[in-house]
């Protein structure tokens, strides 16, 4: 590990140190600050609520965002906590688990898994969740800075999975990983490259959809499940959900298993929707209007 990448490491085990609510009342003030400066993620945040609550006056809109950005905030200071604390302590954290029974049936089977965790919450826990109880394998893009792939390796530890890159040798892989009936995770938001998704509705919402998920599914017979970590109030720790796929996921219809891929992301956010990754550029396409190149202030509040 670089000394840099070490420093890095040392701030997120003192980041640890602090009680989680103190750590998600320091993300929500960040939040906060985020929106009044009105930067990037505060605009496309404010653009996709929007898009996706339309029926909702000026005043709620305005609350909605608040929540959002203060969520979005603690978002970035508990995955700071739960890395320098290590996948043991921050396991502790996790209060209830819906839906357990699903996973642990979708195990038993021996058919394969796929887990689909969309965007919400707090990915990271929930990675720690599903690789205490069996060997995964994820799909993943290699972070831009190639240093902190050590300090991903050394937070992790014994639970780390195994992570498979999102390209040709990765996604044979994945298949072989599921043909044995092994688990792997994918995030079913991931907005894929120009050509590699189609088109369905996401809230109401024409947005690109990765065919990757659906087609494994249709090739394997892999249950598929739907999952996220759920933050609680006050920082009480964290909720996990399992949720069952929405019935097409598996068609050979790719706009039929895209609809249903967005129903089940669309299941999970209901359930914690402030906690969602709105700030993403999701409605996007090199063909069609950008929704984010006008968009209305996201100053104040």
């Amino acid at each position: 590990m670089r000394p840099d990448i070490y420093v890095l490491y040392l701030l997120l085990r003192l980041v640890s140190l602090f009680p989680l609510r103190t750590v998600h009342r320091v993300g929500a003030w960040i939040g906060r600050r985020s929106l009044r400066s009105g930067s990037r993620s505060a605009r496309y945040s404010a653009v996709n609520l929007r898009l996706t609550r339309p029926v909702l006056n000026e005043a709620e809109h305005r609350a909605l965002l608040v929540r959002t950005m203060e969520e979005s905030g603690k978002s970035v200071t508990e995955v700071a906590a739960i890395w320098g604390a290590g996948a043991d302590r921050s396991l502790g954290l996790v209060r209830e688990v819906v839906g357990g029974d699903l996973f642990e049936a979708a195990l038993a089977s021996g058919k394969g898994t796929i887990v689909a965790a969309p965007h919400l919450g707090c990915w990271e826990l929930l990675n720690y969740w599903l690789c205490s109880r069996t060997p995964m394998a994820i799909l993943y893009r290699p972070p831009r800075i190639a240093a902190i792939e050590a300090l991903l390796r050394k937070v992790r530890g014994k639970l780390a999975p195994e992570q498979v890159r999102a390209e040709g040798a990765g996604v044979r892989t994945l298949f072989k990983r599921l043909a044995a009936g092994g688990t792997v995770g994918i995030l079913p938001d991931q907005k894929p490259r120009e050509g590699d998704g189609e088109f369905a509705p996401f809230f109401g919402v024409e947005a690109l959809t990765m065919v990757l998920l659906p087609r494994l599914a249709a090739r394997t017979g892999a249950t598929v499940l739907f999952s996220f970590a759920e933050r609680l109030p006050d920082g009480q720790g964290f909720r996990i959900h399992i949720l069952p796929a929405p019935e097409g996921i598996d068609s050979t219809d790719l706009g039929v298993a895209c609809a249903a891929l967005n129903r089940g992301v669309e299941q999970c956010v209901e359930r914690a929707y402030p906690q969602y990754q709105w700030h993403y550029k999701r409605f996007t396409a090199h063909d069609r209007p950008d929704p984010y190149k006008v968009s209305p202030s996201a100053k104040g509040g």
